[in-house]
């Protein structure tokens, strides 16, 4: 039988967001005694959280089998009830570790927006307890919370990309600081400068933006080293 609910994450970045909106759930639906979520973006394995371990091991029973409600879910992008366990038929492994817990119905509900994939899982201690979903807020809530987690999805992937950017930037400025140190050392132009550089890196088998990097530290000290070891 399920105790109190006890918050299981298995994500430190969105956990706190997954736990707080399955128990709210939860709270939501009368019927109901525990509810899980899953995440997938496509950048990661799925992540997930429950209100109590046992919805935890029931949602590995369902991603290691390949069997079960959340499944059905997602290959047909609509709600999946198991109205009375003791009678379910279709999903062997998750009937039984189900009612193992002392569920005896469940409903699972997809929403999927951009990269995003979601389901929500509401478990009851009575069969028949999620009959009348269809115009129930818990659904609103579903879609909102999708739509805010495709909106993180999209912040962190433009962060990300910001991110990059600078480093590309950062980096372009040390070549080229390191390329200004070896032309008025080599007394060179541009393109033999930066061909010095490039074939240092070869030989070396370090990137290009570290070998840059220690040229201007050491003032162009550590090319002539190397040269003179060569």
């Amino acid at each position: 039988m399920l105790t109190p609910p006890d918050l299981v994450v298995d994500a430190a970045d969105t956990a706190r967001d997954l736990s707080d909106f399955s128990e709210a759930v939860m709270r939501c639906v009368e019927t109901c005694c525990g509810a899980a979520i899953t995440v997938a973006d496509g950048s990661s394995e799925r992540r997930a959280a429950a209100t109590h371990p046992d919805l935890t091991t029931l949602l590995s029973v369902e991603i290691d089998s390949g069997e079960g409600p959340m499944s059905s879910a997602l290959d047909t992008g609509e709600p999946v009830t198991a109205a009375d366990l003791l009678g379910e038929e279709r999903w062997p492994d998750y009937r039984a570790a189900a009612l193992d817990s002392g569920i005896r119905s469940s409903v699972t509900m997809p929403f999927h927006h951009s990269e995003v994939e979601v389901t929500l899982s509401l478990y009851s201690f009575r069969p028949g307890a999620f009959m009348h979903l269809t115009h129930h807020p818990v659904l609103v809530l579903g879609e909102q919370f999708a739509q805010q987690l495709v909106r993180d999805h999209h912040y962190r992937a433009a962060l990300a990309q910001v991110n990059q950017l600078e480093t590309a930037l950062d980096s372009r400025a040390v070549i080229d600081q390191a390329s200004g140190i070896l032309m008025h050392a080599l007394g060179c132009g541009p393109a033999d400068a930066f061909d010095v550089l490039r074939r240092f890196s070869q030989r070396t088998n370090r990137k290009l933006s570290a070998v840059a990097e220690e040229i201007v530290r050491s003032r162009g000290r550590s090319l002539k080293d190397q040269q003179r070891a060569g």
